[in-house]
């Protein structure tokens, strides 16, 4: 057990994650079957389905692997946020109000009124192994302040985090996810201005001497105008990479379309994604200037993993209370994330696979208990990938690992909407073969840059775009003709 842990942070802690828990589970008392529990009746707030959005995206990645950007770096990846509010608003224009027009389950049923049920299958399948890739990162992340606080290893802490989650999401379906998101993410940023007025004290001179010494160390830029393509933060690649990859994101993969879903109309669906673009750009500051803050209070000083530059500052620098605090606002971010991810990985399974191969499409009571089986199954699986992820996990930062991971896939899954809703060309076979082309091409130039053996890098950020240009001329090229979707 870490010493400068007090019995009064553990009650916090305690306190607050069993609250959470028991909360989440009788929040969805009384499902009626699977869209109930999976869409919740399409009757959620669009406010709260805001903060869902925002919770789950940026999570305990935001809240420990951020501030190690800025810690190492500068602000430059601000930039991304700019891309990422245009994203949205395509998005919303685009791709939202044609989720609206049919009785969608699943973002991926949508490609199945193109390009028929095999494609359905295909990209759904994509977004279940992007997920658990990119979430046992996730996962992997919230186990460090855990650990360094109880002294427990990786893999318990890591299956204490699953477990506490798994409870709540199990019993209460995605209304218990939707507003403990929104619960849980005024905890963590909360947690976020804790901290930044413990620095005010830390440091001497405060917050006006922490930007002197940011400002003097070059780490205050925001815009690098840079045009090279190894260089992951810079406005070009945060404006175009930035806004495709949250087109990729926020419109095709399900872990955010699900709750876009459970909004009561489509004007609302448009309000909640919008307006998450704000709150993350507001959000992705906060968290760059602790890790400012953070550089100064350390002297830049070097540590085994990036993401537990913010964990040691917690355990190490603040008072009683106000440390089970802020690792209460870790688990939250974490515990927001994850069942996000359990939840929408159950759904695409029951209504993707599972109801269409055994006739139960019409059948939502049975579809539900089958959804909660599944639930448990991913639960399993994304505690299990956490724990293989650790050995690669170690100086790294967590965050950039799992937005690399996504893009890997996320330029296929955005050039197959597209093709069906723009191309005349696209078929089922051609879409598919774009799609397998896009991904591949982005997976091979990956594999070559980390082997060294291209003769230039090419950061993540354009990853997406490069993927989706794939796919969409494959797809078009092979095609023998057919009526996109009305957009």
């Amino acid at each position: 057990m870490n010493e400068a842990v007090t019995a009064l942070d553990f009650v916090v802690l305690a306190g607050w994650l069993v609250g959470v828990t028991l909360w989440g589970s009788w929040l969805g008392r009384g499902a009626k079957g699977a869209k109930d529990y999976f869409l919740g009746g399409r009757n959620l707030p669009w406010w709260a389905v805001m903060l869902s959005v925002v919770a789950t995206e940026t999570s305990t990645l935001t809240f420990l692997s951020i501030p190690g950007v800025s810690y190492l770096g500068a602000l430059t990846f601000l930039q991304l946020t700019l891309g990422y509010l245009l994203g949205r608003v395509v998005v919303a224009a685009l791709l939202l109000p044609a989720y609206s027009r049919g009785e969608i389950a699943t973002a991926y049923q949508m490609l199945e009124r193109r390009f028929g049920i095999g494609v359905r299958r295909f990209t759904s399948g994509i977004f279940m192994v992007t997920r658990l890739l990119a979430d046992s990162v996730r996962l992997f992340a919230t186990a460090i302040p855990l650990a360094l606080i109880t002294g427990w290893s990786y893999p318990t802490s890591i299956a204490v985090i699953g477990v506490l989650t798994v409870i709540y999401t199990y019993a209460g379906g995605i209304r218990a996810v939707v507003w403990v998101d929104a619960l849980q993410m005024v905890l963590y940023l909360g947690g976020a201005l804790i901290a930044a007025i413990a620095l005010q004290s830390a440091v001497a001179g405060g917050w006006a001497s922490i930007l002197e010494q940011a400002g003097d160390a070059g780490k205050l830029a925001l815009i690098d105008t840079s045009l090279a393509p190894g260089v992951a933060y810079t406005i070009w690649a945060g404006v175009l990479g930035g806004a495709l990859f949250t087109m990729a994101s926020h419109g095709t993969d399900y872990l955010i379309v699900q709750r876009l879903l459970t909004c009561r109309s489509l004007r609302d669906s448009q309000r909640a994604l919008v307006g998450s673009g704000f709150a993350v750009i507001a959000q992705f500051l906060v968290f760059l200037m602790l890790g400012l803050g953070l550089w100064v209070y350390f002297g830049g000083r070097t540590f085994e993993s990036n993401d537990a530059i913010f964990a040691t500052f917690i355990v190490e620098a603040l008072p009683p209370g106000v440390t089970g605090l802020l690792v209460a606002g870790v688990f939250a971010a974490a515990m927001s994330s994850l069942s996000s991810s359990i939840n929408a990985l159950a759904s695409a399974t029951a209504f993707d696979f599972w109801a269409p191969a055994v006739g139960a499409v019409d059948d939502d009571e049975r579809t539900l208990r089958a959804g909660r089986v599944f639930t448990l199954v991913w639960a399993a699986a994304l505690v299990g990938g956490a724990i293989v992820f650790i050995p690669f996990g170690l100086g790294t930062t967590a965050v950039e690992v799992a937005l690399a991971v996504a893009s890997l896939v996320y330029g296929g899954l955005l050039g197959a909407f597209l093709l069906a809703l723009f191309s005349r060309r696209a078929d089922g076979r051609s879409a598919t073969a774009g799609i397998a082309a896009g991904i591949g091409v982005i997976a091979a130039i990956w594999v070559a840059g980390r082997a060294e053996v291209l003769p230039f890098a090419l950061a993540w950020t354009w990853f997406v775009p490069l993927g989706a240009l794939v796919t969409w001329s494959v797809g078009s090229a092979l095609g023998r003709g057919g009526a996109p979707l009305d957009a």
